[in-house]
């Protein structure tokens, strides 16, 4: 992973594992069941968007970089990885 994208990455997750703290807070002093819906929704949405500055990071380097190469088999390896990835996160 590219160094900016790995920085802004754990950054988000910081952010996301603080909202979980908040999201047990909510259920251990038996919060409203639709807002913490409501926050779990918010902490889903915010992984995706982690999701998808990883695999946006992975597709402008490593998948460029084994294009760039020429190596017909890593392209090919590459590909894989990335249609694997997308059909994992689109489940």
């Amino acid at each position: 992973m590219h160094v900016t994208t790995s920085t802004a990455v754990a950054a988000r997750l910081k952010r996301i594992e603080g909202q979980v703290g908040g999201l047990l807070r909510m259920v251990e002093q038996d919060r409203y069941c639709v807002d913490v819906l409501t926050q779990i929704a918010a902490v889903r949405a915010a992984l995706h968007k982690v999701e998808e500055q990883v695999l946006r990071d992975h597709v402008a380097h490593c998948v460029v970089d084994a294009f760039a190469a020429g190596d017909v088999t890593d392209q090919r390896q590459k590909v894989e990885e990335l249609v694997g990835a997308i059909g994992r996160m689109t489940r």
